[in-house]
């Protein structure tokens, strides 16, 4: 008992403490920091105190939640009653809904399904994990008709949730999807980043038909001696061809040729879907390889289902052979929602100008001319409409302006902002734009560039209208400190700009997650090289935080790739992004136009970096120049590798 009383005492020293830490001196700005930094640290207590505090602040809110937060992480049954009134007061908020989605986990985790059920409705912005757990809880509920839902979504479920196991074990108990289904399931994760999902998927098989234990983790982990070491009968079961195929998918991503050579000495063993899909898989590694091979292998592959990323390849493959009438029977096989995006529509348009029917492209290059992206530009171009100096937005009307600067989520934003709360700003941002009018978003964007938020003011501006505000879509800003480095260098103001905006949207404090920093995200590795090159003094990474030294940087590096890949901007901002050695390796063996280079990139940011980058310098040289620019003159040709 005494020992009892002496720990009771220790922790009421320690609350004490903490309160007493907290109380101390802490109001405005200051006290929205210890708040922070308490539930950083787990100190409820200094919660406790600093959500007491009945001064007025914009953020006080944010104190509520990360008490309430701390809450539902601990033990003890959730406070019900004090999540309920958060709700209520805060309905509609951001927070609110951050709120609801924490405490359906826990819901989740102690097996409140019912309560779940009830409050998940109310959910505006339900993540990965809580749409999964929507469909346990409907199911633990005696909803049956969840398993419907997820049999028809069953193809686009496979990087789902772990928390969507249950859901989907379901399905299949439940007869609505069958071993065909789960075998589609692990082809597809075993071709994925993370081949471990399939090692769980197999579990789903009955006895009967899934491998011996240990054998996917063999044709995973050594797919070319297990390859090798195929016995005779290996064909006669199911899990016998899958498992060969997990091993000759696995083997193509580090030796496409063995992995062929296997599949020829295979091949007849397996069935006709089968070697179709072993082909396409190979075909999609040599796209990427951008080997001659995969116009070959997609065509051995016949008409066998393809991923999304599968056909998309089959036409990039196609157009890097300059095969137009591949290109059109490539493109025309794919779904109608993919047949309408803007680089198909344009690339069917340059097929069917290659045939002579001159029309036909026309009224396909008119359907996306309007637009201010690249296939837009580009299509614009073939209707003889070079990219021309825009005109200015509509104006900001003083009652638009008044109507965001009252809204509080905006307040919020703003608040977040200039307390470096960057992450918690522009989510309270974005939710604040939900469901607004252009007039009303592009208000909120004339308050970021007011406030010098330059990237929620580009974004804003692009989310009121994606083809029109050019003035706020495409700012200049820091060109006292960027124009005289560009002009040392040599190179072009508008490029900078593109590649900057592109960058960094201008945040000086941004930060990659692979460690790219300030303005032009520069690497460290990459600013210790350049600074020896150009003889800088004093160099140390903790320099590429200033605005200064990272623009020196970054624009000396431009250069030297630029110099390096053919003084061309299509292979430097390739080189930039990806590394020069990569972009002199995406050359082709003959001369290749601009635009086929962009789109057969193999790395999916580097091919939307390039296109947007191009684009971006484009629109930036009309505003800057003031006179029309051609996209497909900067894009140029792109000369044979050597």
């Amino acid at each position: 008992m005494k020992q009892f009383l002496w720990g009771a005492l220790a922790a009421a020293l320690m609350w004490f403490s903490g309160a007493a830490g907290a109380q101390t001196a802490k109001s405005g700005d200051e006290r929205i920091l210890a708040a922070r930094d308490a539930i950083r640290n787990g100190d409820r207590a200094a919660l406790e105190w600093l959500a007491a505090s009945t001064e007025n602040h914009v953020l006080n809110p944010y104190v509520r939640y990360w008490l309430l937060f701390n809450k539902l992480a601990r033990p003890e049954p959730p406070p019900a009653a004090e999540l309920s009134d958060f709700l209520l007061r805060e309905a509609g908020s951001m927070l609110a809904d951050r709120l609801r989605g924490d405490w359906l986990r826990r819901m989740a985790k102690d097996g409140d399904w019912a309560g779940f059920v009830a409050l998940y409705p109310d959910l505006v912005a339900p993540d990965a994990e809580l749409r999964c757990l929507g469909w346990t809880a409907r199911l633990m509920t005696g909803d049956r008709a969840v398993l419907d839902e997820v049999a028809r979504q069953w193809m686009d479920l496979v990087d789902s949730h772990a928390a969507c196991e249950t859901s989907l074990r379901a399905t299949l108990s439940a007869g609505l999807v069958g071993e065909d289904e789960v075998w589609w399931r692990i082809r597809r994760q075993v071709e994925g980043k993370n081949p471990a999902q399939a090692r769980t998927t197999l579990t789903w098989l009955p006895a009967t038909s899934a491998p011996l234990p240990g054998a996917l983790e063999q044709a995973l982990n050594a797919p070319a001696p297990y390859l090798d070491r195929l016995p005779p009968n290996f064909a006669i079961t199911r899990a016998g061809r899958e498992l060969a195929l997990a091993a000759l998918v696995r083997l193509a991503r580090d030796d496409l040729s063995g992995a062929y050579s296997r599949l020829i000495r295979l091949q007849d063993r397996l069935e006709t879907g089968e070697r179709a899909y072993a082909y396409a898989a190979l075909a999609l590694r040599a796209a990427f390889a951008q080997q001659p091979d995969a116009v070959a292998w997609f065509q051995a592959a016949g008409n066998v289902l393809l991923t999304a990323e599968q056909r998309a390849w089959r036409v990039r493959v196609a157009l890097r052979a300059s095969d137009w009438s591949a290109v059109r029977h490539a493109i025309a096989a794919l779904p109608p929602a993919e047949q309408n995006e803007p680089e198909w529509i344009y690339w069917l348009g340059r097929a069917h100008a290659a045939a002579g029917q001159r029309a036909e492209a026309e009224a396909l290059y008119a359907r996306i001319a309007d637009q201010s992206g690249f296939y837009g530009l580009l299509a614009a171009e073939e209707l003889g409409r070079p990219f021309a100096p825009p005109l200015k937005g509509g104006a900001i009307t003083a009652a638009d302006l008044r109507q965001a600067e009252s809204d509080l989520g905006l307040q919020r934003a703003l608040a977040l902002f200039r307390l470096d709360m960057r992450t918690e700003g522009v989510r309270e941002w974005n939710w604040s734009l939900r469901n607004q009018t252009e007039a009303f978003t592009l208000a909120a964007a004339r308050i970021a560039l007011d406030a010098g938020i330059y990237d929620r003011a580009i974004n804003t501006a692009e989310r009121g209208n994606p083809n029109g505000n050019f003035e706020m879509r495409f700012l200049t800003p820091y060109r006292q400190l960027i124009e005289p480095q560009v002009r040392g260098q040599g190179l072009d103001l508008s490029w900078v700009y593109g590649l900057m905006r592109q960058e960094s949207r201008f945040v000086v404090p941004a930060r990659s997650s692979s460690g790219a920093q300030g303005l032009m995200q520069v690497m460290p590795a990459t600013g210790k090289w350049v600074a020896a090159k150009i003889g800088m003094r004093g160099y140390h990474p903790g320099l590429l935080s200033d605005p200064d030294t990272n623009v020196q940087l970054g624009t000396s590096y431009m250069r030297m790739i630029l110099e390096d890949l053919d003084n061309h901007p299509v292979l430097a901002s390739a080189g930039y992004n990806a590394g020069p050695s990569r972009a002199k390796r995406w050359r082709d063996a003959k001369p290749l136009e601009g635009a086929i280079y962009a789109e057969t990139i193999p790395f999916d940011e580097t091919r939307d970096y390039v296109k947007k980058v191009m684009t971006n310098t484009v629109i930036y040289a009309a505003m800057l120049e003031g006179r029309p620019q051609s996209l497909k003159t900067r894009l140029g040709t792109i000369a044979a590798r050597n």
